[in-house]
């Protein structure tokens, strides 16, 4: 059993992790945002030194998941000045810690790093092509896993990174900042309009074969390794669109369709053969399943 603290952890991602992590017989604790009576938590913004200081002053942790972070490129457009300081001095926090006390992280990065590469984004691209990443976000994940990879060489700190791939499921509430799968299942779910990018494509990622996968890792843990955790589903947005309204039964009426959405990739081929290899990871639920179970606990939590 590991002592454990997820940052984040009261989010879509962190607070299913948590649960897993606990499932094994793991101390798990959590540093997030919101005011929270749970135990084992600390109310935590980890943009402040002081806040993040206090976690480590209090308690040692053999492994910290460091999730906490503004998520999103629309997100990360509008409000710029909350992501950068939560993503890149709320990270740098993290890392100057674990300098001091020595735990080591796994650390939640995003495919946005990939940028407009447009061939097989196997984990090795990114540090041996000159990618472009495509807004403030992507740029921002970019500069974790670079701060990440500057401590490991000058500190010998010891990091996992993780990159997601549209991650989707049950626990992701809706809103107009969240991924596509949620916004597009929620707003048909509720017979409201939107839109899709018909030259787009994706590969989708159910949220429990994500889970699985990050909570392998403190038992295969490989330091200075980066991971692209993915599913095997790749769909073009129209596809998504169309496998969403077909399970509610519903036509394509309220749909606007567009080409292409400007500073946002147009495909994401992942390779996860890693992933498979040194963390048992096995994306198997495809989108005929997830996207039901998606739409079944929407339908509970929201009382449609």
């Amino acid at each position: 059993m590991s002592d454990i603290l997820v940052t984040g952890g009261l989010g879509s991602v962190g607070s299913r992790l948590v649960e897993e992590l606990e499932s094994r017989e793991h101390d798990v604790w959590i540093a997030d945002l919101p005011h929270s009576n749970r135990d084992h938590y600390y109310r935590t913004d980890v943009s402040e030194y002081r806040q993040v200081e206090r976690v480590f002053e209090d308690r040692d942790f053999d492994y910290v998941y460091h999730l906490a972070a503004e998520f999103g490129r629309r997100n990360g457009e509008e409000y710029y000045d909350t992501m950068w300081k939560a993503n890149a001095i709320g990270t740098k926090n993290v890392i100057r810690l674990q300098e001091e006390h020595g735990f080591k992280m796994i650390f939640s990065s995003s495919s946005e790093i990939y940028g407009d590469y447009e061939g097989v984004m196997d984990e090795s691209v990114p540090v041996e092509e000159p990618l472009r990443q495509l807004n403030d976000y992507a740029i921002s994940k970019w500069v974790n896993e670079q701060q990440i990879m500057n401590s490991e060489e000058r500190q010998d700190t010891e990091t996992v990174r993780v990159r997601f791939f549209n991650n989707y499921g049950p626990g992701e509430t809706y809103s107009e900042y969240r991924s596509v799968v949620a916004k597009f299942c929620f707003l048909a779910l509720h017979d409201e309009p939107y839109h899709v990018y018909e030259d787009h494509s994706r590969t989708f990622t159910y949220i429990d074969d994500t889970i699985e996968t990050l909570a392998n890792i403190v038992d295969n843990f490989h330091p200075g390794e980066a991971y692209n955790i993915s599913g095997t589903d790749h769909r073009t947005i129209p596809e998504l669109s169309d496998e969403i309204l077909d399970h509610l039964g519903k036509d394509d009426s309220k749909v606007e369709y567009r080409s292409t959405e400007e500073h946002n990739t147009l495909t994401k081929k992942p390779s996860s053969e890693k992933a498979v290899r040194d963390l048992d990871h096995d994306p198997s639920t495809t989108l005929e399943e997830g996207i039901p179970r998606t739409i079944d606990w929407m339908r509970d939590y929201y009382d449609v």
